[in-house]
């Protein structure tokens, strides 16, 4: 054989060449060689839901979607999460493909591998050839324009679910996310942000109400609980359905010391030893991802985050998880500057970034909020390095403290300051629970609890000054000691609180206990101490203890005088008290005294300070009870309308001083006057403190007494 040999093969073809004979022997073995996804007619989800609840309003739009003759749509179903937006999809699906007779396609959207595979065994199951195909994924052909060609010309209508969409881009920048008459598309993304998806119809899908949150339980793990234990554990748990799901898991699922939902929520409720979140996802199955778990699911936000370049929203949520999961006035954020983590030219894009991947939200009302779930801070705060603990704890002392007045005023309302209190409480534990967080950042921390308790009480919410200070001394106390000055004043304010609400007796044996301890630990002329006096003076008197209460009174005096000097605001608040006596013979110098204390505010302070028109009124109270009626008469109108003008009809010392006019009015016999007014001060305790509240039912007497 002679001659030159060519050859050429296109595709598989072998050619062999040679210049004599030639045995050639072939083995070709053909294995599998797809590398999509088992299924795309079928949900490819973690744990299916028993029963949607919750969901009624959405799911009818849904369905609309789905109904006969129903296409061309694209809606987004956004939201933080762990709420629950695949639980929707895959109820839809359900009701899709058994109710309406549609072909239903499940993709996962969470990257770009997975969601080409997905799109491309749609093209396959609606008819493309296999050398359509390879060319698709062999990038000869525009693997987007070959599915949807094949999707719009589908003889059977259809609904596609593209699940876990976090990043748009993996859709936009493919191409996959178009419309088609043929049928509907639904999304599930954490991506709020509406310029990713123009042309679609967004659903924000949050936490359940609280009922619905309750039967979730109820359905999971039947038998463990009552709804009301339920509704119990589901609030707990901010009414997420990841956590609820994990929490029924739990519950379901425990053989050899089954848990009651009253266990449950015992170990919810925290301890020494207790990690929330770890507890919450032991009720997760083996071999469950980080989407389905609490501890993890929110990483993958935080990740995207930082691809996006946004690191510093990841500071800026873990600064947000030093405080609560209750509204937070965005004005506290307006002055966050936590070093290179978070400039405070970065602040507004990383606040941005937050709410465009569902990790907070804003929430509307006269005082502008921002909300994040109290289950996805507890996990942030749990992950949070511990080489970050302080600055971050100090820094949101440091916003907080800024926030509260430095010394709070009498006030009807106190605005968004009444908003800081559950962010005051959590700040406490993280100072309390997390490594490295330094004794004066404690001290900040807990001088925020005493400022705001302060406010509170001057507002007259005494019931919320209360439960605050209660909870601020108990976690205070395991950072700076029980004798620590700013610990000895939240529980001499817990004095004044528990008075006002009309448990004199209690007040008067706290009062005690309170003065005793800062004696011991301060001394008896510090400024605590002194407040302590005057805390205990206040019930001793409504006990009729007058000697007793006068003798306090008295050492405040003195002892602010002597510190502060005569004339000092609160040297003149002190001189005051006295005139606030009960009958007896020992007021009588004070109420001589009295014209002269007022003279000596307006000259110091002005006619319209709080200091100024508290001399005022308990100058007219003295002259009432020293048998001065006439005299008292004009200063207490002129009282009552002062506190009327600044702090409203029923503000406690507007009530206080308008059952003084009433009063004196009795004194000098114009009881049909003294009735209508007492009747207003009646209406006002009802409201403020409650119909079975001591001073409300004395008011009650004096004023069927006028009318007899």
């Amino acid at each position: 054989m002679s001659g030159r040999v060519e050859g050429r093969a296109d595709g598989q073809g072998r050619v062999f060449q040679a210049s004599g004979d030639l045995h050639v022997t072939e083995h070709h073995h053909h294995g599998p060689s797809w590398s999509g996804p088992d299924s795309v007619r079928q949900p490819a989800i973690g744990r299916a839901p028993v029963a949607l609840r919750g969901r009624t309003e959405l799911m009818a739009r849904l369905r609309a979607s789905v109904a006969a003759g129903a296409g061309n749509e694209i809606l987004v179903l956004h939201g933080l999460g762990g709420c629950g937006k695949t639980a929707v999809a895959y109820s839809l699906f359900k009701s899709a493909t058994t109710e309406e007779g549609r072909i239903g396609f499940w993709v996962n959207a969470s990257d770009q591998s997975t969601l080409r595979a997905g799109m491309l065994a749609i093209a396959a199951d609606r008819g493309a050839e296999q050398g359509e195909l390879v060319a698709a994924r062999g990038g000869l052909r525009a693997a987007a324009d070959l599915v949807w060609e094949y999707l719009d010309r589908s003889e059977h209508p259809w609904l596609l679910v593209l699940d876990n969409a976090d990043d748009p881009a993996v859709l936009r920048d493919g191409g996959w996310l178009r419309s088609s008459p043929r049928g509907t598309v639904v999304v599930t993304t954490r991506q709020a942000a509406g310029h990713w998806w123009f042309g679609a119809q967004l659903h924000h899908v949050g936490v359940l109400p609280p009922a619905e949150a309750a039967r979730v339980l109820c359905d999971l793990a039947p038998g463990t609980g009552t709804e009301e234990e339920a509704a119990e554990i589901a609030d707990r748990l901010g009414r997420l359905p990841l956590a609820l799901t994990l929490a029924g898991g739990f519950l379901a699922h425990q053989l050899i010391r089954p848990w009651t939902m009253a266990d449950y929520d015992r170990h919810l409720q925290g301890g020494q030893g207790i990690d929330l979140i770890e507890l919450i996802d032991q009720g997760a199955a083996s071999g469950h991802d980080s989407r389905h778990l609490v501890s993890g699911t929110w990483q993958l936000s935080m990740d995207h985050l930082v691809a996006d370049g946004k690191p510093e929203a990841v500071t800026l949520l873990r600064l947000l998880s030093c405080w609560s999961g209750d509204p937070l006035p965005l004005s506290l954020l307006s002055g966050v500057s936590l070093g290179p983590g978070l400039p405070s030219v970065r602040v507004e894009s990383a606040l941005r970034g937050l709410l465009d991947h569902s990790l907070t939200e804003l929430v509307p009302g006269p005082v502008r909020c921002l909300r994040t779930h109290r289950v996805l801070l507890e996990s942030v705060a749990r992950g949070t390095p511990e080489d970050e603990h302080e600055t971050l704890a100090a820094g949101a002392a440091g916003l907080l403290s800024a926030a509260l007045p430095a010394v709070p005023e009498r006030q009807a309302e106190v605005a968004g300051l009444s908003l800081v209190g559950p962010h005051v409480i959590v700040l406490l534990q993280r100072v309390r629970d997390w490594t490295g967080v330094s004794r004066q950042t404690a001290e900040t921390a807990v001088e925020c609890a005493l400022r705001l308790m302060t406010a509170l009480h001057r507002a007259g919410d005494y019931t919320s000054a209360l439960d605050l200070g209660a909870k601020a001394v108990e976690l205070g106390v395991r950072r700076l000691g029980e004798g620590h000055p700013l610990i000895l004043g939240l529980r001499q304010r817990t004095v004044r609180a528990v008075f006002r609400l009309g448990r004199f007796e209690e007040a008067a044996e706290l009062g005690r206990d309170v003065l005793a301890d800062c004696e011991r630990e301060l001394g008896p002329t510090a400024m605590v101490t002194l407040e302590a006096c005057n805390a205990l003076a206040s019930p001793l008197c409504q006990l009729g203890r007058t000697a007793e209460a006068l003798v306090l009174m008295k050492r405040v005096v003195t002892g602010r005088a002597e510190q502060l000097g005569a004339h000092h605001p609160l040297t003149l608040l002190a001189r005051a008290r006295p005139m606030e006596l009960l009958p007896g013979p020992e007021l009588s110098a004070e109420a001589m005294a009295g014209p002269g204390l007022v003279a000596d505010c307006r000259r110091e302070l002005g006619e319209r300070h709080q200091i100024t028109l508290a001399a005022e009124l308990d100058c007219a109270y003295a002259l009432l009870y020293t048998g001065h009626a006439a005299e008292a008469l004009p200063r207490a109108r002129e009282a009552l309308a002062r506190h009327e003008e600044l702090y409203g009809a029923h503000y406690p010392i507007t009530l206080a001083a308008r059952n003084l006019l009433a009063s004196v009015l009795a004194a000098v016999g114009d009881r049909e006057e003294a009735a209508e007014q007492t009747e207003k001060v009646l209406v006002g305790r009802r409201l403020v403190l409650g119909p079975d509240h001591p001073w409300t039912l004395k008011v009650q007497e004096e004023l069927a007494r006028y009318r007899a």
